[in-house]
């Protein structure tokens, strides 16, 4: 009896879990050839959207030493995902990569957060997005798509706040303990300077 090649999957998926289904909700990454030209991040509404207008909204265009910047991360993050929900994995490709609808939201936010930051602090800004749950990110797309979500939005409102939020200040410097100096009390103990005389 010999082994499958891979084990079953949940159901058929295109790029990074993308239900093989006609028209579903999801996002499309194209990435041009060559090395120096932007990637744009597209939503497909699919079926739900009510006019054939409204079908595709351009969500964000990021330069390609950004996009190279996550792209692995943001690769390894899904595909992970993807193995939970015995789905099949994803790979970036040239032309158009689509992405399940979830997954393209949170994408969004890192690229949102990530398309005017310094370069230098993108790293801080991915280590910030992986520590956030999928929840989260699902909610800050939404507070973001539903007022600055558009191609041309980018330093306004939330998409400004997810800038700071995520490329400010690596999560785990926010998380180191610190000590607090104060003069001891009675008994040996420390006190707090809001209790000096």
């Amino acid at each position: 009896m010999t082994q499958p090649e891979h084990p079953a999957y949940a159901h058929p998926t295109l790029g990074f879990g993308v239900p093989a289904t006609s028209d579903p909700h999801h996002f499309v990454v194209a990435i041009p050839r060559g090395n120096a030209a932007p990637v744009l991040i597209r939503e497909h509404l699919g079926m739900g959207s009510e006019t054939a207008r409204e079908q595709v909204i351009d969500r964000v265009l990021l330069e390609r030493h950004r996009w190279t910047a996550i792209r692995a991360e943001v690769g390894r993050a899904f595909n992970a995902r993807l193995k939970e929900h015995d789905l099949a994995t994803g790979t970036w490709k040239i032309g158009d990569t689509p992405v399940d609808r979830l997954l393209g939201k949170e994408l969004c936010v890192l690229a949102w957060a990530i398309e005017h930051l310094d370069s230098e602090k993108i790293g801080s800004a991915v280590r910030n997005w992986l520590a956030l749950r999928p929840e989260e990110r699902w909610w800050l797309f939404g507070m973001t798509a539903a007022t600055v979500g558009g191609i041309g939005d980018a330093d306004q409102g939330w998409r400004v706040a997810l800038r700071y939020a995520l490329g400010d200040t690596a999560q785990n410097e926010l998380l180191k303990p610190r000590t607090l100096v104060g003069k001891a009390g009675p008994g040996g103990q420390g006190t707090l300077p809001l209790f000096d005389d």
